[in-house]
């Protein structure tokens, strides 16, 4: 590697603590507290540190495995929380803070030099810090949509051939053919005879909601169960009458107290006070 090429890593060697200092400044500034209030002192300049580290390795052609060490930083960032702007923002201060370190006493000429160094060494590096970040978000978004996927519609076994599917938040098309699956697989799997669907942290029950409960317990009768609706509120049950919406083939009670009272009854168990001893 030539001489020039060198130039801007053995600036940021000689003057790595005054730039780390600069730049730790300045990403406070640009931060506003949002991710300090997240991270320590230190660990927010262990990150400045390790990302100059990345940076003189892959100036001085020392990093063999670049895309590992970047995969790895990225991966970090995005579980601390750093956005790609606060990212981008910083990654521009820090350009500017060497830049202006090593143009303070120098020529037009000089000047102009840097600027083509600049561009050949630190834009690259930029463009695959940002790349990786993209990548590592998508693979963690992904990861979280599958594990909410799992949670959105567990099956929960409370009693022998009883089970219970509580659902909160909204319920969309997408989520209904999971609670579908679940539901279908569940029966089979824990040999349930009743199964209680508990709709108490579903906020609004529309004509699409109420469809979508009607066919999960229509599937659910098919395979050789009996389906509950509990957690049925006044406001709506007020819902259901003003929507015109039949559930005269399923069975609903107000709370999953009275749902699982039920259940016991229709599997030929009921529950019996034993009284306090002495």
């Amino acid at each position: 590697m030539a001489q020039n090429d060198q130039s801007i890593a053995d600036y940021i060697r000689g003057n790595q603590t005054e730039i780390l200092e600069e730049w730790h400044e300045a990403l406070k500034e640009l931060d506003d507290r949002k991710y300090s209030e997240l991270m320590s002192e230190s660990a927010y300049r262990k990150t400045a540190q390790e990302f100059l580290s990345i940076l003189l390795q892959h100036m001085e052609g020392s990093a063999e495995n670049l895309e590992d060490l970047l995969s790895g930083f990225t991966a970090r960032l995005v579980q601390a929380g750093w956005s790609l702007t606060f990212i981008t923002k910083g990654m521009k201060k820090l350009g500017l803070i060497i830049f202006s370190g090593m143009t303070k006493d120098a020529s037009e000429d000089r000047k102009m030099q840097l600027v083509w160094e600049f561009d050949r060494e630190f834009s690259p590096l930029s463009e695959e810090l940002l790349f990786e970040y993209a990548s590592s978000w998508e693979r963690t978004v992904s990861l979280q949509k599958i594990a909410l996927q799992e949670l959105s519609a567990p099956l929960i076994p409370v009693f022998e051939h009883i089970t219970v599917m509580p659902l909160v938040g909204t319920i969309d098309t997408e989520r209904a053919k999971r609670i579908m699956e679940n539901l279908l697989d569940g029966v089979v799997k824990h040999r349930s005879q009743v199964v209680l669907i508990d709709i108490t942290g579903v906020p609004v029950v529309d004509t699409m909601v109420a469809h979508h409960i009607i066919q999960a317990s229509e599937a659910v009768r098919l395979v050789g169960a009996k389906c509950l609706l509990v957690g049925i509120r006044p406001e709506i049950a007020q819902t259901i009458v003003n929507l015109g919406i039949s559930l005269n083939q399923i069975t609903t009670k107000n709370s999953l107290q009275k749902g699982i009272e039920a259940a016991l009854e229709m599997t030929n168990r009921n529950i019996v006070s034993t009284g306090e001893s002495e």
